[in-house]
């Protein structure tokens, strides 16, 4: 008769495998920066590729809709483990700087194969911006996109400025950077 493995066990073969998985995403992200490959390298102060994709609230979104704004494309997968660490940063630094009336918006661009798979992450993680659909992965390979998670800013002329792939723990200083807030601290002060 077979025995069952421990939960502790069952736990660990999980966390390892969690663990291969970042590994693997930041080799291939260190590789493609090492040998000079970056997503939307060859973009770079060229016009981003137009797209329009389906979102999950049913509605058409078009890269055209944001003409005048910057725009931050992100490019994740519900089953990315490093995507799971950048969606709560992004969503932190959006919830922090997007006030009314914003000069940007960041379009969260799922690469999950279902509807369901992205409707889930976007709502276990409470992202506050337009997730939109790209199961074939069209609009990813317009850009370059050869692993996840990718981001890609866009400024208000339309052109490609900034990139990245995998998850970067400075992430909300570079969109600070990118974005012109000036003043942003990743971390916040309490007032006394």
């Amino acid at each position: 008769m077979p025995s069952r493995p421990t939960t502790a066990a069952t736990l660990g073969v999980a966390a390892l495998a969690i663990v291969t998985i970042w590994l693997t995403w930041q080799a291939k992200a260190l590789e493609l920066r090492a040998h000079g490959r970056n997503p939307s390298e060859f973009l770079a102060n060229k016009p981003a590729p137009a797209f329009t994709l389906p979102s999950l609230d049913g509605r058409s979104v078009s890269l055209a809709d944001y003409r005048g704004k910057k725009v931050v494309l992100s490019f994740w997968a519900s089953w990315c483990g490093p995507c799971r660490m950048e969606a709560p940063v992004l969503v932190k630094f959006y919830t922090r700087t997007h006030k009314e009336p914003a000069d940007y918006e960041v379009l969260a661009i799922s690469l999950d194969e279902t509807r369901e798979a992205a409707q889930g992450a976007a709502h276990d993680w409470k992202l506050p911006f337009p997730v939109l659909l790209d199961s074939p992965g069209t609009v990813a390979r317009q850009y370059g996109v050869e692993g996840i998670p990718t981001l890609i800013v866009i400024d208000a002329g339309g052109a490609v400025r900034y990139s990245s792939v995998g998850y970067d723990m400075t992430m909300g200083i570079m969109l600070a950077q990118q974005l012109g807030f000036k003043d942003y601290t990743p971390v916040e002060t309490k007032q006394p």
